[in-house]
């Protein structure tokens, strides 16, 4: 079977970060072969001087994660007939949202500095009487989906708030907190909810594009685990954030008018008593005014307000 790829290059000793070239290797593979066997093909058969990352060939270490066609995978588990059609051409890039090494390494450390952000490990308050900690089989069965995760780097790799705020802790680090405010051994759970209920880059910062939970190959839905996180922080107390206020003005909005109130969701969100941020905000209000772009002060309803009212009243009703 013919295989087209074309593969990101990066020298550090002949180019600035940000630069790359594309190389196109044509090959001839096994029919059940994977990206990963094209690419130790190219590095041993064709270009020695080709730079990438893998150990286990069996989705278990997270080494080889990369960009295929766009989207980050597992290349030892990505075969080649399920990802080109009718002789396409494979695109393969390193990972995004960390410095590349060369070619298609990238560095992981900002990675597990996010995680290492989060204190993962356990934190109990004594040590127990004799013997050691034991948990329930129901909590590890609820731990399992975050213990899931290889640390491959996936997720952070196409998140899309990282790609624009550093500060975010990101996906994967995030759904490593879940595990540990999740653990009965562990005693910080309100502590630690607070922290990354307060922190800059915490929990409210995830955009819900669900691209983490598109790409990660362990099925551990960390755009998920942040959700829970928010709930969880909401039930501990933590409302004087600007997410939980953004949280509210949008359910009160929509439940009212059947539509989002944009204008009142900016300055609820920010907080009436956030001058700094309300004086911006009105900036942004005149700049939008004079371009036609600012939304009504008196919001439109919709034509089925009623039943929309409805659908929040029964849910409501069904959490009480």
């Amino acid at each position: 079977m013919q295989a087209k790829l074309k593969v990101s290059r990066f020298d550090p000793e002949t180019m600035g970060q940000g630069q790359r070239r594309w190389d196109e290797f044509e090959l001839d593979v096994h029919p059940s072969a994977t990206v990963l066997d094209a690419l130790i093909q190219i590095r041993e058969e064709v270009d020695g001087t080709l730079s990438l990352r893998c150990a286990c060939r069996a989705s278990i270490c997270g080494s080889c994660g990369m960009r295929v066609n766009g989207d980050a995978k597992l290349v030892c588990k990505t075969r080649i007939v399920d990802t080109f059609k009718d002789g396409e051409t494979i695109v393969v890039e390193p990972m995004g949202n960390q410095a590349i090494i060369k070619d298609l390494v990238v560095s992981l450390d900002p990675f597990f500095d996010k995680v290492r952000q989060v204190d993962p490990y356990l934190q109990p308050d004594a040590e127990p009487d004799q013997g050691e900690f034991v948990a329930s089989n129901d909590s590890m069965v609820n731990l399992l989906t975050a213990m899931n995760c290889i640390m491959c780097g996936a997720c952070v790799s196409d998140c899309t708030v990282l790609e624009v705020d550093e500060a975010f802790i990101g996906p994967a680090a995030l759904a490593k907190a879940w595990r540990f405010v999740e653990d009965p051994r562990d005693d910080q759970r309100d502590e630690r909810l607070k922290e990354l209920n307060d922190v800059e880059g915490g929990i409210w910062d995830c955009t819900r594009c669900f691209k983490c939970v598109e790409v990660c190959p362990k099925d551990v839905a960390p755009m998920d685990r942040i959700m829970e996180m928010r709930d969880m922080a909401i039930e501990a107390g933590n409302t004087n954030t600007p997410g939980y206020r953004h949280t509210e003005s949008f359910n009160k909005s929509v439940k009212k008018h059947g539509r989002l109130d944009e204008a009142r969701l900016a300055v609820e969100s920010a907080g009436y008593t956030n001058v700094p941020r309300l004086i911006d905000l009105a900036e942004i209000g005149i700049r939008s005014t004079l371009k036609g772009k600012m939304p009504p002060i008196v919001p439109h309803k919709a034509d089925d307000k009623e039943k929309i009212t409805r659908i929040f009243e029964r849910v409501e009703s069904e959490r009480k």
